[in-house]
């Protein structure tokens, strides 16, 4: 077992964050979380190394207090929706770049950087050209920083915001659901091995200046992603394909709705497929789930959402 260190991990209140710090406290670490509200995220509260503190990350000021005298930081910020002034480039790229600067400030050196699968500044869509640029804030700090970048594809598990929806939409329609770029293709990864992967790199100095690609074992279009979720949770499943028209006019007419439930630049970024290059749990020495390994765990009916044992 490694020294207990102290990290501090930004977007430590969302669903991997959750996974993250629940195997770093196991391990003994220190580990402070700034949240917009510490009420909220009860479930971190409980555990004794753990220290949720109420603030605004994107204030250089505060962020430069957030990671002094961390031994590592973790960033896990990440939106899938722009809303007001908590845009793309707000979360992803501008927040990278200040936390790079507050990093050289303190003298931190080892940071985690979450990334996604196709992150480009010349990507088809602003999210995936924010979360490139956020990777170049990352990679331009090397002189005083020990950096890696993950990459992951989609990513699934309990209280997730991707198969949860899905079955969500199901049970709202009947089974009907319109469904854009149908043939996109994706590997889905289970968030307890995507925390996994974050765990290994932080106590592995082979992993400094490394990007790692995450995605399952199975490449699987949309329309099937969706269909095995139907079929688990046990749900009528009746798919009607979009072509790209219909797709984006889907874009523009949901992203008008309450909770954004899938916008124009959702449907930019599913024209570029998320499936790896190479396996980035074998570069670090890891097993991976299946999507059958985990879905009946939380989707099949009368089923309390339980994730896997901690490093299973």
């Amino acid at each position: 077992m490694a020294a207990p260190m102290n990290i501090c991990v930004l977007g430590g209140t969302g669903f991997v964050g959750t996974a993250l710090i629940n195997r770093l406290a196991q391990q003994g670490h220190w580990v402070r979380v700034p949240t917009r509200d510490a009420a909220l995220n009860q479930a971190l509260q409980v555990l004794p190394t753990v220290r949720l503190q109420r603030a605004n990350v994107h204030d250089p000021r505060v962020l430069d207090r957030l990671v002094e005298g961390a031994d590592a930081v973790i960033n896990l910020v990440g939106i899938l929706n722009e809303r007001g002034r908590n845009t793309f480039q707000r979360a992803h790229a501008d927040l990278a770049a200040k936390l790079m600067a507050a990093l050289k400030a303190g003298q931190v050196r080892r940071v985690l950087h979450m990334s996604a699968l196709g992150a480009d500044v010349n990507g088809p869509s602003r999210y995936l050209r924010s979360k490139g640029a956020a990777e170049e804030h990352v990679r331009a700090a090397s002189p005083h920083a020990d950096f890696t970048i993950f990459r992951p594809s989609v990513i699934f598990g309990p209280g997730d915001s991707l198969t949860n929806r899905f079955a969500a939409l199901l049970r709202l329609s009947h089974g009907w659901l319109p469904l854009a770029r149908a043939h996109a293709r994706f590997a889905p990864v289970y968030v307890g091995d995507v925390a996994d992967a974050f765990v290994q790199a932080l106590h592995d100095r082979a992993t400094i200046g490394q990007t790692y690609e995450l995605c399952g074992p199975q490449v699987m279009t949309l329309e099937q992603l969706v269909r095995t979720t139907a079929a688990v949770a046990a749900l009528p499943c009746r798919i009607v394909r979009l072509a790209d028209e219909f797709g984006r006019l889907q874009g523009a007419i949901m992203q008008c709705l309450p909770g954004k439930p899938f916008t124009l630049d959702n449907f930019r970024s599913l024209t570029l497929d998320s499936v790896c290059a190479e396996n980035g749990f074998a570069r670090l020495g890891l097993e991976r789930h299946g999507m059958m390994d985990v879905l009946p765990t939380y989707l099949a009916p009368n089923t309390a959402a339980t994730p896997l044992a901690l490093g299973s």
